[in-house]
């Protein structure tokens, strides 16, 4: 088999430690192994720098283990080229797993060009796509705070959901503050309706009596809390975002036009994918590593699935809700 790279090495990363191990190709006696362990410390990894470095190695491969790849990328990066592998191309042969012999596999597929990186991009795009996964995080948990809300009032008889459209809004959260006050007769709290809630007042009068405990005035209180802290974070993560995408506002823009498209999801396609395409041959190259093109399994002239890939959730969910509230966009 072909020799792509004479001296390269294989790492296999844990949380404390890392094995490394380098193949050196040598006219006169083959394959030299050269196999260390070290520390996964900030000072572990430089000597793993200076050892590899003595070893002439330019070429560097591991595993992408969760978030513990990072701190190694960050520390070889700059003097090495460094391939963030897939554990699904890593398949060891069954019966010969041990630290060592997976760092060996490791270099062994690297050395001979069987490998595919990942896409890793830059320190800056890293820093966004923490921020907006964060925020799509917060998100989902101001979803099931909100849904725990409505459980407790469903909870005491309280049907103001089944009038107010957002429970969140400003007369709902009036109401609710009057609730948790002890306010328990029906026409008082529907006056506290704003707007065009005004108009079914008598829908909700009968929605707000209910049988309200100290129990759920307790978790009223709590959940609201909780919701309140979530959107000052969200508002300053939000400010963070705006700040880090302002050198792609043009971009954000042209995102935004898209039907189905808003700020939020072109912030988020902007980090995933970065501020240029150029890293993806095709489109259908991008719609591969966005896992939103079809499978490709077929055997004996027949096709056995077609379902999509797992992975890049981030930028998957983005483009699976963009799309639906593009279906639903008229006159586009």
């Amino acid at each position: 088999m072909e020799v792509m790279f004479a001296i390269c090495a294989g790492l296999d990363v844990h949380k404390k430690s890392i094995v490394a191990c380098v193949l050196v190709s040598n006219s006169q006696s083959g394959v030299q192994r050269h196999i260390k362990t070290f520390q996964t410390t900030l000072a572990g990894l430089e000597a793993l720098a200076q050892w590899l470095s003595g070893l002439g190695v330019t070429h560097v491969a591991m595993e992408s283990t969760g978030v513990y790849w990072k701190p190694v990328f960050n520390v070889l990066a700059p003097d090495f080229e460094v391939w963030i592998v897939n554990a699904r191309d890593l398949q060891q042969v069954p019966g010969r797993k041990t630290d060592v012999k997976d760092a060996e596999w490791i270099a062994q597929l690297m050395r001979h060009g069987l490998l595919k990186r990942s896409f890793i991009p830059d320190v800056e795009q890293r820093d966004l796509r923490d921020l907006t996964r964060y925020r799509t995080r917060l998100v989902g948990e101001r979803s099931s705070a909100s849904n725990r809300l409505q459980k407790i009032l469903e909870d005491a008889n309280i049907k103001l959901s089944s009038v107010a459209t957002d429970i969140q809004g400003v007369s709902a959260r009036l109401m609710i503050k009057a609730l948790i006050a002890g306010e328990t007769d029906g026409a008082e709290l529907a006056n506290l309706a704003k707007g065009r809630l005004r108009q079914k007042l008598p829908e909700l009068e009968a929605a707000l009596v209910g049988r309200v405990r100290p129990h759920h005035c307790f978790m009223l209180h709590e959940v609201l809390y909780h919701l309140d802290e979530l959107n000052e974070c969200l508002e300053v993560l939000n400010a963070r975002i705006r700040e880090c995408t302002a050198p792609y506002e043009d971009i954000i823009q042209r995102l935004d036009a898209i039907p189905g498209i808003n700020r939020y999801t072109a912030e988020v396609i902007l980090a995933e994918i970065g501020p240029n395409v150029t890293t993806f041959p095709t489109a259908k190259h991008l719609a591969s590593w966005a896992c939103l093109c079809p499978g490709n399994n077929i055997s004996a002239n027949k096709r056995r699935s077609g379902k999509t890939r797992r992975g890049q959730n981030w930028l998957r969910a983005a483009l699976v809700e963009a799309a639906w509230a593009a279906s639903r966009t008229k006159d586009t």
